[in-house]
């Protein structure tokens, strides 16, 4: 059957097919010659994001009552389906529900808002009308798909239903109207078990042994050997099993089937697997998700259709390449759920995978060739790459969704850059391109290629970066040993939504079945996880915890390396090597540099994580915590001998002992650091934390270093507090044994002056004082570390210019801020202590329960992990106003780990630091970061 005649039977004659869609091939060339602002033009101005009580919105035809826009209230995709057809691309017509139903939803108890039913009958009624079809018609049904769609896309984690309306009646016009019941019985049956799964509840593994069992019963082994025959018996089955499974017959009302599938795809929304989805990227559960509602095109009408998903540029590396997978006589779950290993796209990508099975291009060139168009406009209008998703029918091609498309971090630095200088974007806009947290993806690890390396199997090179561990088959299991903190490698057949946990939990992930847009690989490269999709050979028999590839086996607990650039598999581990950054990620860097008002600096004790950070771009160290110095096995006997000294004169003595170490720690780091500013904080934890603690560590400690075991046990109990956080710690300690600071004051200070005369250049020390939560406390302090610093100046007749500032880490430090600020030149806001203190919450033990508040959201994130604006946030502007309103020009920054949290550096944009300090590996996270919080002030 031609084309034409199939767009006759299917949608009507063209009359009804408003603007003739079959004429895209010259629309489209037409939209592309007019550009970006003329094709934006045909989207009507007026379409804003207020529903005015509004609850459903049409699209198909070469019209609609949404637009890109409108993606809060329509989610993201009812948003582009709208666009799509305002542009005049051929898409099935539908109707959107709207996100502010789903929060009706919610609010009504599950229940629908009234008024709801009378507006999706009249919307479905149009959609008949455009397609010349009736819903529930016997004899010319109109099927529809019926679909999620939240503002963010959340791929995998609601659900779907395809071919809705079919029944026993339905199914049999629908072959008629084919001309093929081998099609319409195959619909059926996919539709009875999608339904079965998402709307009754059942296990769709139930489905699947039953297919199996009959294809071996009968000597098949590919789904398409099945006649109509086999599927009739096959649908007789599956209603055999929903019958025996809930104790009723499967629905055969199409209106009771729509509604039952509105309201799964409603309920979906607060799913396990869509909660963990929005935790994991920070996705508000107040969004809610959109309902689409579609006239059903069908990829599984035979060797002229197909199905699959396409990107417009490579979203694994950033190519500007066509990218994507195709599957002949499929429906699209096949695709995304990876049941069957797709085909590539284009024919270069075939031959470069060595694959011998045709691709979309040489297949179907004239749908290809349709589709290349549709790329190229897509992009153009939307100004990003795009992932989409398409069926073709007997040759006729079908846009089913457009959305931005996930990528690497390194496609995502590369599609930015590209486009920028493609003209497309702005630097700006490509600076907001990127996100910060995906920069991580570029810190993991290659296989350093001079290592021995034995594979173990093949597959598609679905997500970059490599990694070792244990194998194991359960996400469960994998979450479980993470959390133990050993590494594992998750091995599956195929990952589906349920499995998003352990997908989390694991260093790299490997399936058996499904292609480069599987959900395996979809979700892998959206958390920056090394990934093989697609492994052909591999068998795995999870219940007796063995796998196998190529006729060797391997068990769980076994060791491997995953190389997801590669798509391969090895025994062992494999050594690797660090990634380096350069070209797209310079580029962008630059920009962002540009356009960025705060300074990053890093946090670093050694050399080399000062070497690191220099690398990716600190602007000094801001944290230097002199504590980390003291356990090295040369040093720990000097701190210990200065903590049992009964007289200041004994802990003198230890001390000396520590004064070259301390003063050759801080020389290297000045030497890496030259020219840029390095904050010093003097000793924080409490003394007991250098002791040993149990009777055996201490007799161990004693006999080896000549020490008196009972003088030991009984300095050890002495200094035991019921609270060490709030205890003798910090500047209480400078209180009560000065001449510890004293000594690191000297240490720092003759090492910048030594270090100052190497190298010519200023070096610049920040001496922080912690804990401090009384201006008399600093004061007391800082009068030694003066006098200390007047003295060694003076013995080397030389002058240096130095900082004393302290950390503000307690709530009374914050609210006395204007105070301290008189002897203060600078403040480092601690918010990890901050924050425990503050809540009241201890980061070690609070790990135990805070995830039972963030599931019951009464905390929307960790407080430990992004800062908390209305408490700790507060804190954090009240001491920064009081401090700079006391002494003008007052330096400001962040140290805590939040220094590294793009939310939390967005926050204190807002109040205006100078600097943020983290990580050495989060420098760059930190520094893209906070130009866009710069530019999103700017720009609000």
């Amino acid at each position: 059957m031609s084309a034409q005649a199939l767009a006759q039977r299917f949608f009507g004659p063209p009359c009804e097919r408003a603007r003739n869609v079959r004429g895209v091939k010259v629309g489209l060339r037409d939209i592309a010659d007019r550009g970006p602002k003329a094709r934006m033009s045909r989207t009507p101005a007026t379409k804003t994001e207020s529903s005015d009580g509004r609850r459903v919105y049409r699209f198909g035809g070469g019209a609609a009552d949404g637009a890109a826009s409108m993606k809060n209230l329509l989610g993201g995709k009812g948003a582009n389906l709208a666009e799509m057809s305002n542009l005049g691309l051929p898409v099935p017509p539908g109707f959107t529900i709207t996100t502010e139903v789903c929060t009706a939803y919610y609010d009504n108890g599950r229940a629908f808002p009234d008024g709801l039913q009378e507006e999706v009958s009249h919307a479905l009624t149009r959609v008949g009308e455009l397609v010349d079809r009736g819903f529930a018609d016997p004899k010319r049904p109109l099927l529809v798909s019926v679909r999620s769609g939240a503002r963010a896309s959340m791929p995998g984690m609601m659900d779907t239903v395809l071919n809705l309306g079919l029944n026993d009646e339905t199914v049999e016009g629908l072959g008629a109207l084919a001309g093929d019941q081998r099609f319409a019985y195959d619909s059926y049956r996919r539709f009875i078990q999608m339904y079965s799964n998402v709307v009754l509840g059942l296990d769709h593994h139930l489905f699947e042994e039953i297919l199996e069992t009959y294809k071996d019963d009968n000597e098949y082994i590919l789904d398409t050997e099945l006649n109509a025959d086999d599927w009739r018996k096959v649908v007789s089955f599956y209603k055999d099993a929903v019958a025996d499974a809930t104790g009723a017959p499967f629905p055969q009302d199409p209106g009771d089937q729509l509604w039952g599938a509105i309201g799964a795809v409603f309920g979906s929304w607060r799913n396990d697997r869509a909660e963990v989805y929005r935790r994991l990227h920070g996705i508000p559960e107040s969004w809610g998700t959109a309902v689409n509602v579609q006239a059903m095109v069908f990829g599984n009408m035979g060797d002229t259709s197909a199905t699959g998903v396409a990107f417009t540029r490579d979203p694994s590396t950033g190519e500007n390449a066509r990218y994507g997978e195709f599957l002949v006589n499929a429906q699209g779950e096949d695709v995304v759920a990876g049941i069957r290993t797709p085909q590539p796209l284009t024919k270069a990508r075939r031959e470069a995978m060595g694959e011998t099975d045709l691709s979309m291009e040489e297949a179907m060139p004239n749908a290809f060739g349709e589709l290349a168009q549709i790329f190229e406009v897509l992009e153009k209008h939307y100004r990003d790459m795009q992932d989409i998703e398409f069926t073709v029918q007997e040759g006729k091609l079908w846009m089913l969704q457009t959305r931005n498309g996930k990528r690497t971090a390194p496609a995502s630095l590369k599609i930015a850059v590209e486009m920028c200088q493609e003209g497309l974007i702005t630097e700006e806009e490509a600076v907001m391109r990127v996100d910060p947290h995906s920069l991580d993806q570029l810190l993991h690890p290659t296989l350093d290629p001079d290592a021995p390396r034995d594979l173990f199997l093949t597959g598609l090179p679905a997500s970059p970066g490599a990694a070792s561990g244990e194998v194991v088959f359960d996400a469960d299991e994998a979450e479980r040993l993470a959390n133990d903190g050993r590494k594992v490698i998750l091995v599956r057949v195929e990952t589906s939504p349920e499995d998003i946990h352990g997908m989390h939990a694991a260093a790299a992930v490997v399936t058996a079945r499904g292609g480069m847009t599987s959900h395996a690989a979809v979700v892998a490269r959206g958390m920056g996880r090394p990934c093989v999709c697609g492994a052909g050979d591999l068998r795995i028999d999870a219940a007796a915890g063995v796998l196998e590839a190529a006729g060797r086996k391997l068990k769980k607990g076994d060791v491997v390396t995953v190389d997801g650039a590669e798509g391969r598999v090895y025994v062992g581990e494999v050594g690797t090597i660090e990634p380096e950054l350069h070209g797209d990620f310079a580029e962008l860097m630059t920009w962002a540099d540009k356009r960025r008002r705060m300074r990053v600096r890093a946090n670093a004790e050694t050399p080399r994580d000062a070497d690191v950070a220099r690398g990716f771009g600190a602007e000094g160290i801001g944290l230097c915590r002199t504590e980390h110095m003291f356990f090295d096995a040369e040093r720990i006997v000097a701190v210990r001998e200065m903590i049992l000294a009964e007289t200041r004169e004994g802990r003198e003595a230890a001390l000396a002992k520590l004064l070259p170490m301390q003063r050759g720690d801080f020389e290297e780091l000045f030497r890496v650091m030259r020219g840029l500013p390095v904050t010093v904080r003097l000793l924080d934890p409490p003394l007991h934390e250098f002791l040993p603690h149990s009777d055996e560590e201490i007799d161990e400690v004693a006999a080896a270093s000549g020490m008196d075991a009972e003088k030991l046990k009984r300095r050890a109990h002495a200094l035991q507090e019921f609270n060490p956080m709030l205890g003798h710690r910090g500047c209480r300690l400078g209180v009560s044994y000065p001449e510890i600071y004293e000594m690191q004051t000297r240490a720092i200070i003759e090492a910048a002056l030594t270090v100052a005369k190497e190298t010519g250049e200023a070096v610049i020390p920040e001496i922080m004082v912690p804990l401090v939560g009384d201006r008399a406390e600093l004061a007391f302090v800082k009068e030694r570390i003066d006098a200390v610093a007047a003295s060694v100046m003076k013995g080397a007749g030389a002058s240096l210019e130095y900082e004393v500032g302290t950390m503000i880490e307690l709530p009374r430090a914050a609210l006395t801020a204007d105070r301290i600020a008189a002897e203060a030149g600078f403040f480092s806001f601690g918010t990890n202590d901050l924050t425990q203190t503050t809540y009241g919450l201890s980061r070690d033990d609070s790990v135990t329960f805070l995830g039972d508040y963030l599931k019951a959201k009464i905390y929307e994130a960790d407080p430990f992990v992004t800062l908390d604006a209305d408490g700790v946030g507060e804190l954090v502007r009240i001491a920064a106003e009081k401090g700079r309103a006391a002494r003008p020009g007052l330096k400001l920054g962040i140290c805590g780990e939040h220094g590294g949290d793009p939310a939390s550096i967005e926050i204190v944009e807002g109040m205006a630091l100078d600097y943020v300090s983290c990580s050495p590996f989060r420098t760059p996270i930190a520094r893209l970061a906070a130009a866009q919080a710069a530019l999103k002030l700017k720009n609000n």
